[in-house]
């Protein structure tokens, strides 16, 4: 039985890579904006969580068959939806020939370890609600349902209408035996979370040392990059479009938007559309507005770097567009795999060491910014520009809740009444801070900490 749960995890192990680059900016984004910082440890949790997800998807669903003519005959005892409460006593019972032995009912009985399966399959989801989250046990209860639902309803509808018809068994006890595991989990993690610091803490902790991460500066730096490419890409189709795109109009078209992005904007706004995303604001080193001949030179230093990045990065696709036998080249990179990629390196060479020499120019830029004294960057030394931090969501949220605590308790203290207690979670022993904490250990890495 241990063979059939290989493939699901080599399946979940080649998606985890491609999954976690296409959701790694938009959760930092979100991250940012809540928390004001990605620390190491959210990071992590975040990540194995997403490994888990996936590797239980692929559980529910993997192997998939191969559609044939008789493929509904074949998986025709699954093909009704199980309902009745407790069957899989009946199947124990049934597996174990019944017999009253050990062996037969517990240590070698098939429907035992499909149950224990099942239990334990959303135990890391109970487990993640009440550390990471701090959710009560009814959220637990509530996420595990959610979750089996999805499973099973993905299993009856064959992959939703991938498939002619189900290739698995809709089972009524899967539902009740995936909840009840999500809340063991959420009771096994109680311990745990009362003696580990809470994933706010850390963050507070990552804050105190910098207010303004040098992850956050890249993110909206990665966020500006992709604005700038799309903008450039629609500017130049429009005067496609129009009939004047030209060789010289379409050169421009790069440096008037980045300059618009770069200098324009953030003269206007203070920040650019992915330094405001991500809640930063540009400032002089004495928190001033800077000039517009200071955010030239940041953005002529910040263009050295990234705009011939840009460039090489869509010059082996052009190059394959344009090349005279694309099709021998993409027959090559159908192969996949180790081969197709390395014949198409070897097949542009020129094209390939320019990206890889630029990639580790890049990186050496970023490893010299995070070591110079602040995390500076060459293009905010020259110019002299900094970012600053805008209070994050949280920060906002707690200075919001002693704002209310401090006109409560003088409000009290002038009527003689006492002042209201704080509100604490319902359903979890676990220490939790009060929000009036929370903001006095906030107000000052909120915004007025050192800039970076």
């Amino acid at each position: 039985m241990t063979a059939a749960y290989v493939l699901p995890i080599k399946t979940a192990a080649a998606l985890f890579p491609l999954l976690a680059l296409a959701l790694f900016l938009p959760t930092a984004v979100v991250l940012y904006r809540r928390h004001g910082v990605l620390s190491q440890w959210r990071a992590l949790s975040l990540s194995g969580f997403l490994y888990y997800a996936v590797t239980a998807v692929c559980m529910t669903v993997v192997p998939l068959p191969r559609r044939t003519q008789d493929m509904c005959r074949t998986f025709a005892p699954v093909a009704h939806p199980q309902w009745i409460p407790g069957n899989t006593f009946s199947d124990i019972w049934k597996e174990a020939h019944h017999k009253t032995t050990l062996n037969a009912l517990v240590l070698h009985n098939p429907a035992v370890a499909g149950a224990v399966f099942n239990l334990i399959l959303l135990l890391p989801l109970g487990v993640f609600l009440r550390y990471h989250f701090r959710r009560g046990i009814r959220a637990a209860a509530a996420a595990g349902f959610g979750a089996s639902l999805f499973f099973e309803l993905t299993q009856g509808t064959g992959l939703w209408g991938a498939y002619p018809c189900p290739y698995r068994l809709f089972d009524v006890d899967d539902l009740l035996i995936n909840t009840a595991g999500a809340v063991v989990g959420w009771v096994l993690a109680g311990r745990p979370a009362r003696l580990l610091p809470t994933m706010e803490t850390l963050d507070d902790r990552v804050l105190a040392r910098r207010p303004v991460a040098f992850g956050r500066r890249l993110t909206a730096l990665a966020v500006d990059l992709i604005g700038v490419a799309s903008t450039t890409a629609f500017g130049v189709l429009a005067m496609a479009y129009v009939g004047d795109g030209g060789m010289q109009n379409v050169l421009r078209v790069p440096p008037v938007v980045f300059a618009v992005w770069f200098v324009l904007l953030p003269w206007l706004t203070g920040a650019t559309p992915g330094k405001r995303l991500l809640l930063l604001r540009l400032v002089t080193a004495g928190g001033g507005r800077p000039a517009p001949w200071r955010l030239a030179v940041r953005a002529l230093v910040l263009g050295v770097v990234t705009l011939p990045l840009l460039t090489s990065g869509a010059a082996l696709p052009a190059a394959l567009l344009f090349d005279p036998s694309p099709s021998t080249v993409l027959d090559h990179a159908r192969q996949g795999g180790d081969t197709g990629a390395l014949y198409l390196m070897a097949y542009h060479p020129a094209q390939t060491l320019l990206v890889v020499l630029l990639l580790g120019a890049l990186g050496t830029y970023a490893v010299l910014a995070r070591r110079r004294s602040g995390g500076l960057g060459i293009h905010e030394v020259a110019s002299g520009v900094r970012n600053e931090a805008l209070p994050h969501a949280r920060a906002r949220r707690a200075r919001t809740a002693a704002t209310r605590t401090t006109t409560g308790a003088v409000a009290a203290s002038v009527s003689g009444a006492p002042a209201a207690p704080t509100a604490s979670v319902s359903g979890d022993r676990t220490p939790v801070r009060t929000e009036a904490a929370a903001a006095a250990g906030a107000r000052g890495q909120v915004l007025l900490g050192p800039r970076s």
